[in-house]
């Protein structure tokens, strides 16, 4: 009697184990989905980390109790290795080679941090000490500051509205002539992409500064996300808050679809020029945002960075929504989140650039 039920709990245990390995693997992939015709689905990337965590409890689980069955999480972690890899590369580093540029981008929170602190002058200063070549800059409003710390430190700039009230600009500051600059066009109220010009060398490189659709969670829904996740709200408010979170997140992940699609084309009918992407997507990595943005470009951080890679450094939404991406014409070195950088609610991203011909 023992014995079947030590066999019956095993089976049962086995299958919760392969379910959850199949969530995983179909999460992983949601960035398959359009967020215009499936929100919620395409949004289910959100959850690829919650069932990597359950298949790696499993595999503890069989370790101790049956050794032959990790088959099973096994086979799972290598059905979704794909979209691992996508989520939290592991590579080796890499030393870059003379000539090489340095490419960071920022979301910089109006040059305030989170607290409401001014950080103008300690975001110029970190950049000073940063050797970057090029820097993409989001919620960029030293314009307000008659162009201070920041604009001092490169001989070429450029500062550009993005939200039909002035609200929200983007920045450029660059070592290299900026020949010209053009907006990538799609419907935003308060976000945007541009497209800058630069003369490297020899070369016309397009450097493409996004700042995508945001969640437009209010301060009061983020608290009570927070709240969902300490455990301070009952079984019926965690259910609403769920749907209402996901109706949400769903929403803005629609909008920012054929935004995406928009820079994805822009660059298909630039194809002429060596491009550099940068900027912030607010989007996680399992998206469709970056999913289309990244197609035909090499993603710098999954192929040279390490670990999970958080950008957005608020307490609850721990997840890499800064992305730089570059054409073939470019090899990239040791990309990753600097995050001793505390001045905004994002850390920023580095990453260096050799001109390839291969």
């Amino acid at each position: 009697m023992i014995k079947q039920l030590r066999t019956l709990s095993i089976k049962m245990v086995a299958g919760a184990n392969v379910a959850s390995a199949v969530i995983m693997w179909l999460t992983g992939f949601a960035d398959y989905a359009s967020p215009v015709d499936h929100p919620y689905i395409a949004t289910a990337g959100l959850l690829f980390p919650l069932f990597l965590l359950v298949n790696l409890g499993f595999l503890f689980f069989w370790l101790v109790f049956k050794r032959r069955m990790i088959i099973i999480p096994v086979l799972g972690y290598a059905a979704a290795w794909v979209p691992l890899r996508i989520y939290m590369p592991i590579n080796g580093g890499s030393t870059p080679p003379p000539g090489a540029i340095k490419i960071i981008t920022y979301n910089v929170h109006g040059l305030t941090s989170p607290s409401g602190e001014p950080t103008g002058r300690d975001i110029a200063a970190w950049l000073k000490g940063s050797g970057a070549d090029i820097v993409c800059l989001q919620e960029d409003v030293s314009w307000q500051q008659g162009h201070g710390a920041i604009d001092s430190l490169y001989n070429h700039h450029s500062i550009d509205f993005v939200a039909e009230d002035k609200g929200n600009a983007v920045g450029i500051y660059t070592r290299f002539p900026i020949i010209r600059k053009e907006r990538i066009e799609y419907p935003s109220k308060g976000n945007g992409s541009m497209a800058y010009y630069l003369k490297i060398r020899k070369d016309t490189v397009i450097v493409i500064n996004n700042h995508f659709e945001s969640t437009h969670l209010s301060p009061d829904e983020r608290q009570r996300y927070k709240n969902m996740l300490k455990g301070k709200m009952g079984e019926d408010t965690v259910r609403a808050e769920s749907k209402r979170l996901l109706r949400r997140l769903g929403e803005s992940s629609a909008i920012r679809a054929p935004q995406a699609d928009a820079v994805h084309a822009w660059i298909e009918a630039h194809s002429q020029y060596p491009v550099i992407v940068c900027g912030d997507f607010n989007d996680n990595p399992i998206s469709y945002t970056r999913r289309i943005v990244a197609q035909d470009l090499t993603d710098c951080y999954v192929s040279t960075g390490r670990g999970i890679g958080l950008s957005y450094n608020q307490k609850g939404f721990f997840v890499r929504i800064d992305n730089i991406m570059c054409s073939k014409q470019f090899r990239p070195y040791n990309c990753k989140v600097n995050s001793n950088v505390d001045f905004s609610d994002h850390y920023p991203m580095s990453c260096w650039l050799e001109r390839s011909d291969k």
